[in-house]
């Protein structure tokens, strides 16, 4: 609960206690706070085995933890039932990004080198450049609204 707390901020905090409530009133406080906690611990324990005693047998195994979207996510996703540690596994993008670019860079010295306009039926498209426009003055519609 209280993971993220330093020592330098528990002196701070044991130091505004004993300033706030006073050297006197302090060890009744921390018996009323740890009263409060324990109290709401007991109440949360038996609401969850309540709710476990109306969900039947079938939710026995339930755990009140996996309704929180991380935890079920990382729950669902280790689990190997879909194959995904599989398909994660044998993804490995580096090497599929350096497949896509070398495709890119030879289909470019290919099309540089064997010439534009040829026009044949098996001839690649290259789909890096923009089409030629036939008339390169030729605005687009105006559209008032876009405005």
């Amino acid at each position: 609960m209280f993971n993220d707390i330093g020592p330098l901020e528990l002196v701070a905090l044991v130091v505004l206690a004993v300033l706030v409530f006073g050297p006197d009133k302090l060890p009744k406080m921390i018996q009323d706070v740890t009263r409060t906690i324990r109290k709401i611990r007991e109440f949360s324990e038996t609401a969850k085995a309540d709710i476990r005693e109306e969900l039947g047998p079938e939710f026995k195994d339930f755990e009140f933890e996996d309704l929180n979207p991380k935890t079920f996510l990382r729950k669902q996703l280790d689990s190997d039932e879909l194959g995904l540690k599989e398909i994660r596994n044998g993804f490995d993008l580096k090497k599929e990004m350096a497949e896509v670019t070398d495709a890119v860079h030879s289909r470019e010295s290919e099309s540089s080198s064997s010439g534009q306009g040829s026009g044949s039926a098996g001839s690649t498209v290259d789909m890096t450049k923009k089409p030629e426009r036939s008339g390169q003055d030729e605005r687009p519609p105006f559209d008032a609204d876009a405005t």
